[in-house]
């Protein structure tokens, strides 16, 4: 289960920097808004606006639409209405797993954000019942190969320290699982995106400035000399001319009313 306080608690405190080290979550979101091919779109909602970057692309898109922005994090909803001024944007700060929300909406769309939902079926059963007859849900996540390359090295160190296996925390989807979960057949396009560091530490920095790191309730950290053996590994294996790789298994996907 995920810790929505502690996720909370970490996207705000990130949020200045967030931009700064979300490339492939960026990435994600350019595709996501180029996705929506319907132009007559009057009202959207946004669950997890984070920066406002994907809500600035709205905006600009979509001149015309209504938008509500919702995010989980206060901080985030701050950097995001200082971001945008537009009155066509109400920003609300909220779990969109416990909240009700009224109106209807031409396009839902969600970047980066379903692998945050405890309840996933639950919720994506209550944003459909908020769409239009012809409305339509569009979202990015994280595919079951995302940063394959830490699984991997975990389990190495692991051997190597003669322990119990050890697993980094992660809440990714295959194609297969999402469609399952949801009950839904799902228009899903699918890749790799790989991003490089310097080294593992670099890597270990950007995943906790974007908020990824452990957000569990129940997880323990793994000990110093853990870790240590895990970059160790992590900088020998996965170096490519000097720098070290990681991969975003990333999914787009989408379906209507």
């Amino acid at each position: 289960m995920i810790n929505k306080d502690k996720l909370k608690r970490r996207f705000s405190r990130g949020a200045k920097d967030y931009d700064k080290y979300a490339n492939v979550q960026k990435l994600m979101g350019d595709k996501l808004v180029n996705l929506v091919h319907k132009k007559n779109v009057q009202s959207i909602l946004e669950i997890g606006c984070g920066t406002g970057y994907v809500t600035k692309k709205l905006v600009n898109d979509f001149p015309s639409a209504s938008i509500t922005a919702l995010d989980l994090a206060p901080g985030m909803i701050e950097y995001a209405q200082e971001r945008i001024n537009s009155d066509k944007v109400n920003f609300i700060c909220g779990d969109i797993e416990s909240m009700d929300l009224e109106g209807k909406y031409d396009l839902i769309i969600s970047n980066a954000t379903f692998q945050w939902f405890n309840n996933l079926k639950d919720t994506v059963d209550k944003l459909h019942n908020l769409l239009t007859p012809h409305g339509i849900i569009l979202f990015s996540t994280f595919g079951e190969n995302t940063f394959f390359e830490l699984r991997e090295t975990f389990l190495k160190a692991s051997n190597e320290l003669e322990i119990d296996p050890i697993l980094p925390s992660q809440n990714f989807f295959s194609k297969e699982s999402l469609e399952r979960e949801l009950h839904r057949n799902l228009e899903i396009i699918e890749s790799n995106e790989v991003e490089y560091f310097n080294d593992c530490n670099e890597f270990f920095l950007s995943i906790k400035k974007i908020g990824a790191n452990n957000s569990s309730s129940n997880r323990k950290k793994p000990n110093p000399t853990f870790i240590q053996k895990v970059m160790d590994i992590y900088n020998e294996d996965y170096k490519v001319h000097d720098k070290v790789k990681a991969t975003y298994n990333v999914i787009w996907a989408k379906f209507s009313k």
